[in-house]
This record gives structure tokens, C-alpha cells and sequence, in this order.
């Protein structure tokens, strides 16, 4: 009998990593938001030394971590790899330039930049099945659908970044493209130009949308203005989507009052200690301030409740 079900070298091959899940490596990058699992420490690359990174919390000060570590990063297990580009301190300077996405020589962020979507979590209450940042329970082994028509529109950068991190896994699912408008000030000549009809609907997330605010004014022309039918304009109270983060996310009681004759995100970055004489202070700022988001509870209701209206109209079904 040729058949020996024993003599086989139970040993041969890699069997200590039978079972054992992958943890992924990325590349280091500046000013990408890590914590170290151990101790709870979170802050933004700031150095590299020595074979130490270097992660600056919000408050500016700073903690070495082996750079052969496991860290967080938005929720995720990670290793690092070898950094593409330098991590440390631009010269000259107080602030490390740059954001944690794709950056040219001169710190400024790639306008095509977009952080992922917060990993869906797996909670016991829910019998194990999984959650998505935005706390529906996430669709498992589904391929992205194909762009709807309709569209999502928010203002800026930010805004876009943030809707991705806490509705980005549902936005796929659904087949929902947000775009950036680059100010409400451009939304009638964008709604001129993309020329919404029922089947082509827009939702629109704007900036304090308050009693006599500008962008108010905007939102009252569009909505009885000739798209107005097909046209859904939304808003929070807040003067930046920076707000509609829940203060605590960032070690505060509430977020400072900045007086008009200030820029406000750049008076914010002086309230805080932060630096903010650059464009890419407030990025990194940012980024600071994304990166403590993990699901919709770090974020305020007067937001949650927009987008998802927003969510709901353009993916209303046929009639």
C-alpha cells in the first residue's frame, strides 16, 4: 500500500503563518495620522530617525515609535514601509509642509488626493456582522455599481474627504459620485452646465446654511430657479465642515469663536497652537482633525442627518 497518511513532514513550509491574517504594509508618508495600538498614542508623522518615526498629536507634542512597529491607521492594522518621499521637517520652517496625500516639492496637496473610506467593524451585538463607518450594516463581497446619473455636490475639499470616510463603502454601493464644487458661489453655472432633470437629479451640501448667510441667498436662487424641481439644497449650521467634527474628537469642550476679521481655519490653527501661516498648515491641520473621525458618531447631527437626506434623493427610485 503506496498511500501513508503520516509520512509527510508535518512541519515543511511556511506553517506558522497557516491561519494567520496578512497585516498590509504601506508606505510611510508625512503627516499620514497613526496610533500605536499599545499605548493609544495617535499623532501625524512628523520624522523619521534613527530607525523611529515621530507622531505629533494635536496638541504639538511628540512621541518615537519603532518604525518596524504595527500601527492604526484609520482603524486598520498596518506595517510600514520604506517612505517614498522625505518625512521630516522642511527646512526653514515651524510646520512640516504637505498633507498625508500625494504632495509635490512644494508641500502642496495632489488635488486628486482622496483618503479611503474608515474600515467597516464587526460588532457581537450585531451577531457579528459588519458595520460601515456610517453605521449600516456593510454589504459584503459586492462589486462598486456603476455611477448613477444623479450626483452629490458639496462645496470643497474637505467636505468631499470627509463624506468619503464616513459614507464612502454606502456611496459605492448605491453608485453615488460626489463631487466638488469649489465654492457655492460656482453652483449655478455647475447646474447650468450639468442640466439636472428627474433621472439626473443633484444633492447639494453647503456650509452654514443660516438665516441671512450668503450661502443661504444662494440656496433660496437655485431652489426657485429653473433646476429648482430636481434640485435638493442642504446645509449645516456650522461656519466649516471642520465644526461638524464633535469637539472631544479633538480634545476640546467646544470649538473656539474666531472673529470675522480673521480667516477662520486660520484662526482656528492660532486658537489651537497649531501652524497656520502656509496653505499646507491648514492641510495638515486637516488632516489632523480627519484622521480622529473614525464613524458617524465623532460627527454632529446637524451633518449626519443632511447627508443622508442628500443619500436618499438622489437615489430615489423611478416613479
Amino acid at each position: 500500500m503506496d498511500d501513508d497518511r503520516y509520512g509527510g513532514d508535518v512541519l515543511s513550509g511556511d506553517w506558522r503563518s497557516r491561519g494567520v491574517k496578512k497585516v498590509r504594509q504601506v508606505p510611510l508618508e508625512r503627516d499620514m495620522v497613526l496610533e500605536d495600538p499599545d499605548s493609544g498614542w495617535a499623532g501625524a508623522v512628523v520624522g523619521l530617525e534613527a530607525g523611529n518615526i515621530a507622531l505629533e498629536d494635536w496638541k504639538g507634542r511628540t512621541r518615537s515609535f519603532p518604525f518596524t512597529g504595527q500601527f492604526l491607521l484609520e482603524g486598520e492594522l498596518v506595517t510600514l514601509g520604506r517612505p517614498q518621499a522625505p518625512v521630516g521637517r522642511s527646512g526653514g520652517s515651524s510646520a512640516s509642509a504637505g498633507s498625508s496625500g500625494s504632495a509635490g516639492s512644494s508641500g502642496s496637496v495632489h488635488a486628486d488626493w482622496r483618503p479611503g473610506a474608515a474600515p467597516a467593524v464587526r460588532h457581537a451585538s450585531d451577531g457579528g456582522r459588519l458595520r460601515t463607518a456610517s453605521g449600516s450594516f456593510a454589504v459584503e463581497s459586492q462589486r462598486a455599481r456603476v455611477a448613477l446619473p444623479s450626483r452629490i455636490m458639496v462645496e470643497g475639499k474637505h467636505d468631499a474627504e470627509l463624506v468619503e470616510k464616513v459614507w464612502g463603502a454606502d456611496l459605492r454601493v448605491e453608485g453615488v459620485v460626489v463631487e466638488e464644487l469649489s465654492g457655492v458661489d460656482n453652483l449655478a453655472d455647475v447646474l447650468d452646465d450639468f442640466q439636472p432633470t428627474r433621472d439626473r437629479r443633484v444633492g447639494v451640501l453647503v456650509d452654514h446654511l443660516v438665516p441671512g448667510s450668503k450661502e443661504s441667498r444662494f440656496a433660496s436662487a437655485v431652489m426657485q430657479g429653473k433646476w429648482g424641481a430636481h434640485v435638493l439644497v442642504v446645509g449645516h449650521p456650522f461656519v466649516d465642515v471642520w465644526q461638524s467634527v464633535k469637539p472631544a474628537r479633538v480634545g476640546l469642550q467646544a470649538w473656539p469663536t474666531i472673529p470675522r476679521s480673521i480667516e477662520w481655519k486660520k484662526g482656528i490653527c492660532q486658537a489651537l497652537g497649531w501652524p497656520h501661516a502656509e496653505q499646507a498648515d491648514i492641510a495638515r491641520a486637516w488632516q489632523r482633525i480627519l484622521g480622529q473621525v473614525r464613524t458617524f458618531a465623532d460627527l454632529e447631527p446637524q451633518l449626519l442627518g443632511r447627508v443622508e437626506e442628500l443619500i436618499d434623493f438622489v437615489t430615489e427610485p423611478k416613479a
